[in-house]
């Protein structure tokens, strides 16, 4: 099962929604949208300095936190949504190296 994290910053609409409502648990719609592609909330983290959110998700393909990402960003309260998808290093690595083997850098 896959694991994901998604990045974005909240913008003065969140900001004025967050300030009606400061006990808007966003945690809770995080979950929801989610969950409606079969995925797993598992950590929800605020990084102060860029007021950007972290979130750390389990399951669904990348293409199911893709349709998170353009619904989000739809409503104009989060932009730059980044989708950071896990990935084997050691199976890259391998590709590399196979790679190179018949690669000859111009020059």
């Amino acid at each position: 099962m896959k694991k994901y994290i998604v990045m974005g910053n909240y913008t003065a609409k969140a900001f004025q929604g967050f300030m009606k409502d400061p006990h808007k648990i966003e945690q809770l719609q995080s979950k929801q949208l989610t969950e409606a592609v079969g995925g797993n909330l598992n950590l929800l983290i605020y990084v102060e300095v860029l007021m950007i959110s972290l979130e750390y998700f389990r399951g669904c393909a990348f293409e199911d936190f893709a349709a998170i990402k353009l619904a989000v960003e739809s409503t104009g309260t989060v932009k730059n949504v980044t989708i950071l998808e896990e990935m084997d290093i050691n199976k890259a690595a391998e590709l590399a190296a196979k790679a190179m083997a018949g690669y000859k850098p111009a020059g």
